[in-house]
């Protein structure tokens, strides 16, 4: 193609005002609808994992405390020496 075929072509018949942006509208929401799911995805991975560590936590607090209840007359080991 030469120069004038491609000016042409890109002018699309006087269209290209109209055309060129709903190219550009069409390959904005093919990009948007191809990423949201992998987005998606990182979130709830991430919240997922933020929940099993608090989870974790809550477990590890309510096993230290039953076994502390447990134990009533157990004395922890002085740390120091006096």
């Amino acid at each position: 193609m030469n120069g004038a075929a491609w000016h042409a072509f890109l002018a699309m018949g006087g269209y290209a005002a109209y055309v060129w942006p709903a190219y550009a509208v069409f390959l904005a929401v093919l990009l948007a609808d191809a990423l949201a799911p992998a987005l998606r995805r990182r979130r709830i991975v991430r919240d997922l994992r933020g929940q099993l560590l608090r989870q974790a936590v809550r477990q590890a607090r309510q096993a230290k405390a039953t076994a502390a209840i447990d134990k009533p007359g157990a004395v922890e080991a002085p740390t120091g020496s006096a």
